[in-house]
């Protein structure tokens, strides 16, 4: 994206799901300056640079110092000395080559700041604050500071007298199928399933039938009566309502005045909070970050580390700012806190603060989502340790080290700490890179006694350089855990780092098993599914490890950290079935967009991937049939009949083609069953005037559709017959044209078989029913079609003439592959069917492609979150009320901060027990034989007084009073009843028993029965 040309869809596309084209229409003129490139700066200046706007200029005039490289990743041990926008600009440079960026070395003045759109200040005094403040005011440049001071971070926005918002959220537009409309004063709206509207939407109605007011009243606000209905004023003089319709809702813009920095510094109802437990605490860091520039300005520096004279001084400052704010309560230890830790630079504080004010460079340049009105303050002083005698001043003095920044704030003998962790960072995609980032800036495992083990399988694509920033354009194809370590060592060439590219499952135990998890100090998610999330959880409370665990989705970012003992854990997932489309709708009765992505998905699968690995199971396993024909008659007609259609020739009645005019020919029937033939069928069975239970059949979620008819000067058509064709013959390896004109000149000759509805056909109206009718079995005439198949394929002559065939996985995101190019046009050929808006290319990549939408901003913000629990727990805190759960919303500043939950508790035989209790055995205690499956009971009987009366290996019963399983080994047991062995590798087994003391108990702690 160069100024304002097109957006490269293939580099932004995760982003273009959070933002939309518009919005980055309009960033891509922006202008953006940032002054100040400490760690602050550097990533508030990464993310802007990354989002897209046209130029970015980097703003210091100061030199790079050691404490700066414990923040900045983009200065190395070499630049010391050496002017820190300057040594930074190649990198910046390099991170999106749509972007312009370029270092200003001299001191910021009016005439350089009124070359740009927006100006964000870091690291700068109060009096810059509010002169260049009101300058920009005044002048309508974009306004915003950020700052961090060790652990309390600070943002103000001030984007003028009047800034006009144009998508307050970015939320999806909601809408609903109408049921019904009241004549009432107010009108009552019901809608046939549950909607998602809020009180006061606005909202527009169309398709309805009758009552053609409602398509005229404009935007109209709702009230939300119930889950299924809505108020929206009188109706009463409204004609009547007919049936059918849709109510959408409708974003308006909306204004907003901010106030310069010097007026909004005496308004407390500015601040925004962050975590409602430190309301007071946030309005006094307001007066504290005051006192703290009247000190600097003062003095000429920053408070010293741990130096109880200059917290006085600054404790007295903010009382003399309170004698004119009268605050009630004044946290005077936050405020010496906040003293003594000043000098400090820590780099997820910088992420995190980074990823905010970045976000707000967004909003500024492009409209989109709610500015910050306008202060917000954050801390995690509850990082620091809670020993009552601190460490003295020389243990936090600068070292001359790239830590300085950070020991500034913990001390010399927790950065050694820090050092020798040995820590496993699952994922090196989003939050995994900015993870390794930070990792490398905090020195964790980057010790001799240190290590980083991290595992990602995916390699590297073009789609991913818009958020994994450790990632460049060269890399492109290679592993993402190899690139991020290389990538890492180079900010930290101290980091011990070593690099996998495995899947975490149950296959990998063997690589990260239980040696492996045992050796850890402590794991970091950064996986982008619920079921990895849930398998890595359950591994880390098997081994009683802590985990950090942070997700994002666009704007939206959740973290929780995970102590053995302390919290709860990350938990079961819960069932992906639950947002399933049931397969009556998909197959049917679609009503939305999503419904016809997804029928298109599955007619992609069935005919592209399924059916060729289906001929190919038949053409390699002897068996297949017979594992098919177990399956049941109904699901055995459709595989072997697909089986035995592509492997006879078109002229005797199959579908396998033998050159491209088949394939085209092919697709051109296609479009005829799917589109015609199938529509005609459903209003055969169901006519527009069809009643059920009083009412017209085609109302409410059924839409009724009407049959296309095939036209070659249609785009659509055509994409389609191309894409199908293209891909049915690369299935059978024949290569075809894209060549508009040679197509149609095929599709001349193409002979179309006529269609006559049937009587007979059956059309089921739920999944039950469908289920039902699958479930009964087939019919004589199905039967027979079946033994005639069978005989079929049992000819010799099929399999000796077939060829392998070449079944195709779905990949969005490569547009010359025919994937995305059938999936929009056969989605949006079944939405004109049933009269459904289509959807353009990049929403239908991302339904149907199930793409998550991602921003780097919220990915830096939710890391550096994820660290900053990370110092909690090498620290041991074991006070819960120290550790934060986070869910944050950038899209509308919206940061909640929250004490995680205790462990969920259990008794069984009275005694309480909690996730994290279980019963350890040493199987092969001392070099002894392994215990029998009775000296296993009997140990569990004399230390813990309960009587084992059934005992489970995963779902197998290994134990329920068998006596002559007693004298076998507990492993002997486990291979007996499972007939497998038990690997090598596994050194622990996972038991569950049920106790005679209290049978009925529904949780019980597990046996963890260790083989070493």
């Amino acid at each position: 994206m160069s100024g304002v040309g097109k957006i490269d869809e293939g580099f932004y596309s995760r982003q273009l799901y959070v933002l939309g084209h518009d919005a980055m229409q309009r960033m891509a003129k922006a202008n953006v300056l940032i002054a100040g490139m400490r760690g602050l700066g550097v990533e508030v200046a990464k993310n802007v640079i990354l989002s897209g706007v046209k130029s970015v200029t980097v703003q210091d005039e100061g030199d790079t110092e050691w404490t700066d490289l414990s923040s900045q990743f983009f200065l190395k041990e070499s630049n010391l000395g050496q002017n820190r926008a300057t040594c930074s600009l190649k990198q910046l440079s390099a991170l999106n080559p749509y972007v312009h960026v370029s270092a200003h070395t001299a001191p910021l003045d009016e005439e350089l700041l009124l070359q740009f759109q927006v100006v964000v200040l870091t690291d700068s005094s109060l009096d810059d604050q509010k002169r260049f403040g009101e300058l920009c005011h005044s002048r309508g440049v974009k306004f915003i500071v950020a700052d961090t001071k060790g652990l309390c971070g600070q943002l103000f926005c001030d984007f003028g007298e009047e800034f006009e918002v144009l998508d307050p959220n970015g939320a999806m537009l909601e809408s609903a199928m109408i049921q019904s409309v009241s004549k009432n004063n107010p009108g009552e709206v019901w809608t046939d399933e549950k909607h998602k509207f809020a009180n006061g939407t606005k909202v527009y109605f169309s398709e309805v039938k009758g009552m053609t007011e409602l398509h005229s009243i404009g935007p109209v606000e709702i009230t939300v009566q119930s889950p299924y209905s809505l108020g929206i004023g009188d109706t009463s003089a409204f004609s009547e309502y007919e049936g059918g319709g849709v109510v959408t809702e409708v974003k308006e813009p909306c204004m907003l005045r901010f106030k310069p920095l010097s007026e909004a510094l005496l308004d407390f109802e500015l601040l925004n909070m962050t975590d409602y437990g430190k309301q007071a605490r946030h309005k006094m860091l307001h007066l504290a970050f005051q006192a703290l520039h009247s000190f600097v300005k003062k003095e000429q520096r920053l408070p010293r580390t741990r130096s109880q004279s200059d917290a006085d001084v600054l404790v007295a400052t903010v009382r003399e700012l309170n004698a004119v704010a009268q605050l009630e309560q004044l946290d005077e230890a936050a405020v010496r806190n906040l003293s003594y830790t000043a000098r400090g630079d820590l780099a997820p504080l910088s992420a995190f603060i980074g990823g905010l004010a970045a976000q707000e460079v967004i909003k500024a340049c492009s409209g989109k989502f709610t500015p910050l009105q306008q202060w917000l303050y954050f801390d995690a002083l509850e990082c620091l340790p809670q020993e009552e005698s601190q460490p003295a001043e020389r243990f936090f003095s600068a070292k001359g080290t790239r830590y300085d920044g950070q020991i500034a704030v913990f001390g010399s003998a927790f950065q050694e700490k820090l050092e020798r962790q040995k820590y496993f960072l699952v994922g090196a995609g989003a939050i995994g890179c900015e993870l390794f980032k930070n990792f490398a800036l905090m020195g964790l495992g980057a010790g001799e006694e240190g290590q980083i083990t991290v595992t990602d399988m995916d390699f590297i694509e073009r789609s991913n350089l818009n958020r994994q920033f450790l990632f460049r354009s060269e890399d492109i194809g290679k592993p993402k855990s190899e690139v991020a370590a290389k990538a890492v060592r180079e900010i930290n060439p101290q980091m011990r780092i070593t690099a996998h590219q495995n899947r975490l499952d149950a296959d990998s135990e063997e690589v990260y098993g239980y040696d492996f998890f045992m050796g850890l100090t402590g794991v970091a998610a950064a996986l982008d599914n619920v079921e990895a999330r849930v398998y890595l959880d359950g591994r880390c409370v098997q081994h009683q490890k802590p985990l950090l665990e942070g997700g994002t989705l666009g704007s939206r970012g959740h973290t929780q950290v995970v102590v053995p003992n302390l919290t709860e854990s990350y938990g079961p997932g819960e069932s992906s079935s639950n947002g399933a489309i049931p397969l009556c709708t998909l197959k049917n009765f679609p009503h939305r967009i999503e419904h016809t992505l997804q029928w298109a998905r599955d007619q992609f699968e069935g005919l592209f991937k399924q059916t060729p690995a289906n001929v190919n199971l038949f053409l390699s396993d002897s068996g297949f049939v017979e594992r098919t024909l177990g399956h049941g008659d109904a699901e055995a007609l459709e595989v072997l009949g697909g089986v035995w259609r592509s492997l006879e020739d078109m002229t005797t009645g199959g579908k396998r083609p033998t050159n491209w005019q088949d394939c085209v020919s092919w697709a051109r029937c296609r479009w005829e069953t799917l589109y015609n033939n199938d529509i005609k069928q459903l209003l055969h069975c169901f006519p527009p005037e069809h009643m059920t239970s009083g009412r017209l059949f085609w109302s409410g979620t059924k839409r009724r559709p009407h049959p296309l008819t095939f036209d070659p000067n249609n785009t659509t058509h055509m994409e389609y017959v191309v894409a199908a064709a293209s891909l049915y013959g690369h299935i059978y390896g024949i290569q075809g044209t894209r060549d508009g004109a040679s197509i149609r000149t095929i599709l001349e000759i193409v002979h179309v078989p006529s269609f006559t509805p049937s009587s007979s056909v059956r059309i089921h109206l739920s999944d039950t029913e469908m289920q039902e009718s699958r479930g009964n079995e087939s019919d004589d005439a199905g039967k027979a079609r079946l033994d005639e198949l069978k005989g079929k394929l049992a000819s010799p002559s099929l399999k000796s003439s077939a060829a392998r065939m070449c079944p195709i996985d779905f990949e969005k995101d490569d547009d010359g592959n025919f994937h995305m190019d059938y999936i929009v046009a056969a989605s949006n050929l079944r939405a004109e069917n049933y009269a459904i808006p289509p959807a353009d290319r990049l929403q239908s990549k991302r339904i149907a492609g199930r793409i998550i939408p991602a921003i780097a901003t919220t990915t830096a913000a939710v890391a550096g979150l994820m660290c900053l629990e990370l110092y909690k727990v090498v620290l041991g805190h074991q006070n819960i009320a120290f550790y934060r759960s986070a869910f944050i919303n950038l899209a509308i500043q919206n940061i909640v901060m929250c004490q995680p939950n205790q462990p969920p508790k259990f008794k069984v035989a009275g005694e309480t027990y909690n996730l994290w209790d279980d019963f350890l055995v040493e199987g092969r205690g001392g070099n002894q034989p392994e215990m029998t499956l009775g000296d296993l009971l009997k140990y569990i009987k004399d230390k813990y007084s309960l009587t084992i009366c059934n005992l489970f290996y995963g779902e197998a019963m290994i134990y329920n009073g068998q006596e002559e399983r007693l004298q076998l080994s507990v492993s002997d047991v486990v291979s007996m009843v499972t007939k497998a062995d038990v690997p090598p590798h596994v050194q622990m087994l996972e038991l569950v028993p049920s106790f005679a003391e209290d049978v009925e108990c529904e949780k019980v702690p597990p046996i963890r029965y260790l083989l070493l």
